[in-house]
């Protein structure tokens, strides 16, 4: 009998490892925000794949906007402008404004995998601190532009609003025409204040790069927001 004890035991982990992996595979059907071989889905709530699905869409121009024709989300696809790194292929301007509030300027048009990001973060981020400082929503996003041919500055390298795969945001305007600015307001250590560090820190992990006012002082009137892909996956925010 002790000669079939060992083969009894492995049989016996085997055994519980394959139903633990069923139970795996089952509860990421259920849960694919945090499967990263699902397809996102602008309706799921965020997981721990969502980040990294984001940022495969900023290299996919189909399956990006696929999604939002899946979401039945009304967008016009805007033309392509630029070539080489500075070639923007995703540009989209939202019609239905169902998704995110009111641009102004309206006729800014970032990248497809940034606008689906931005559906997320004001639906998880944006308009949740907005109702809970406030007890109103959001209903416009002041913008300091999307697309721009340039590199980092003070550095080489390109940077992410050469391909409309960035957007800054300079101000948030609530319901009831209230305008909360980060060169306003980022610094009175108040409701305002309170709620434009909520946001900051809320959008860290969903984008690839949250940069405010405390990154240094060309950041001082705006949040710059990209999903840029990265070694590893990693994010930066400051």
């Amino acid at each position: 009998m002790k000669s079939f004890r060992p083969y009894l035991i492995g049989f016996a982990v085997a055994l519980l490892l394959a139903i633990a992996a069923i139970y795996a595979m089952q509860w990421l059907r259920d849960h694919p925000q945090h499967d990263p071989t699902a397809r996102f889905e602008l309706a799921q709530p965020q997981g721990w794949a969502t980040h990294r699905k984001l940022v495969a869409l900023a290299g996919d121009d189909s399956a990006c906007f696929a999604a939002f024709n899946r979401a039945k989300a009304g967008y016009e696809h805007r033309p392509v402008v630029g070539q080489g790194v500075c070639r923007a292929s995703q540009r989209m301007v939202l019609t239905g404004n169902r998704l995110v509030p009111t641009m102004r300027p309206a006729n800014v048009a970032p990248g497809c995998a940034v606008t689906a990001a931005m559906a997320l973060w004001n639906r998880d981020v944006v308009q949740p601190l907005a109702q809970k400082h406030f007890g109103q929503a959001v209903a416009e996003l002041e913008n300091l532009g999307s697309y721009n041919c340039r590199k980092i500055a003070g550095k080489q390298a390109q940077s992410q609003h050469s391909t409309a795969n960035a957007i800054d945001i300079s101000a948030f305007v609530l319901a009831d025409g209230t305008r909360i600015t980060l060169v306003g307001d980022w610094n009175d250590g108040n409701a305002r204040s309170e709620f434009l560090h909520a946001v900051r820190d809320g959008s860290c992990g969903l984008f690839s790069t949250v940069l405010s006012p405390d990154y240094n002082a060309a950041h001082a009137d705006h949040f710059h927001l990209d999903m840029a892909k990265r070694t590893a996956g990693w994010t930066v925010c400051h």
